[in-house]
């Protein structure tokens, strides 16, 4: 039997090694990290160690790193009761908190009024296109694109953003809510303190150990142009899918997008079913985020893009990264073609 094909980068990437020597080493820190003691200050060492490695990974060293569950969390913590503006394009742990005013066209570009007021996503996790951030939003969702596109959270003088670690190949259950200094938040998690106030509750010494060292991995990989690669495996499967004869469509083709992702419709095929039989084959793939899957319903992201119900409910997620090869993307397409071809016959 041939070995599955991972093709689902953008739902979780695998623990990078990187990630897992630094949790293994964390598990031997016996120390509450608000202890006193040595082994309390050994604990705390390890949590803020990784604190500035994130920080030096996206650029934001000029702002505070607030280390919660996930994006998830981040997001409540950073929009609960502040009447964020947002679009429908946004992740659903961001939407939840906003008021999907904002109007996206087709290439999926989304239009910011008042920026203050705004919360815009770096990059979509369904169809990878990257917006153009405006200066001083109020927050930015830069889970996609973080280890990925270059970007300085300074530079783009928001307020805040929300990062997860599982999505750069470290662990699940860890994220960061990143915060210009200065700016004061009220704590939706209360208790001790920890976080400097914003998020109380013992730290989660070892997940926060795997994220720093996988943030700091991710940003020599970024720096040694690991995802040109990707980008290159990405066009190889799209033009290698394109046919005449079967109207497939590649979302965002014509946008700036993430470099390992495509959005393909196949009309009349069931994005679901695709998954399923994909699946059946050997490949691991989505039908848009991996927080929606299993709901039978069409992609809000598409269909504010103005996509039918013909075709927002048949897409695909394929999420390429830098262990993918050459021969797992051509197999894909191998099996992909039959699939769709058989589905026509």
């Amino acid at each position: 039997m041939r070995e599955r094909v991972y093709l689902d980068w953008n739902a979780t990437a695998p623990l990078r090694p990187e990630a897992r020597d630094a949790m293994v080493a964390a598990m031997d820190v016996i120390g509450n990290p608000s202890s006193v003691h040595g082994e309390g200050r050994a604990a705390k060492g390890l949590i803020e160690r990784a604190r500035a490695q994130v920080a030096a990974a996206l650029g934001a060293q000029g702002a505070d790193i607030v280390f919660v569950s996930g994006a998830t969390e981040a997001a409540a913590l950073a929009m609960e009761g502040r009447g964020i503006a947002t679009a429908p394009v946004e992740h659903e742990a961001v939407a939840a908190w906003g008021d999907g005013s904002l109007p996206v066209d087709r290439h999926g570009a989304v239009t910011v009024a008042d920026p203050a007021r705004t919360a815009l996503q770096l990059a979509n996790s369904e169809t990878g296109i990257v917006q153009d951030l405006p200066q001083g939003l109020a927050l930015s969702d830069m889970t996609q694109g973080f280890g990925k596109l270059p970007l300085a959270f300074d530079w783009t003088g928001a307020e805040m953003a929300l990062v997860s670690a599982h999505k750069l190949g470290g662990p699940k259950g860890i994220g960061a809510l990143v915060i210009r200094r200065g700016l004061d938040i009220v704590a939706r998690i209360r208790g001790g303190g920890q976080e400097m106030g914003r998020r109380s509750g013992t730290e989660n010494v070892i997940g926060i150990a795997g994220f720093g060292a996988a943030a700091e991995a991710a940003a020599r990989d970024l720096e040694a142009g690991a995802w040109d690669r990707v980008a290159q495996l990405r066009t190889f499967l799209e033009t290698s899918l394109e046919d005449a004869g079967n109207p497939t469509i590649f979302v965002g083709k014509e946008s700036k997008r993430l470099p390992n992702t495509a959005c393909l419709i196949t009309p009349g095929w069931k994005g679901e079913t695709q998954v399923m039989a994909l699946d059946l084959a050997g490949f691991a793939v989505s039908a848009g985020s991996a927080c929606s899957s299993g709901k039978v319903r069409e992609s809000a992201v598409l269909s504010a893009m103005g996509y039918g119900p013909g075709e927002a409910d048949c897409a695909i997620r394929v999420s390429l990264g830098p262990t993918t090869t050459e021969q797992e993307v051509a197999r894909f397409v191998e099996s992909y073609k039959r699939l769709r071809d058989r589905r026509r016959s």
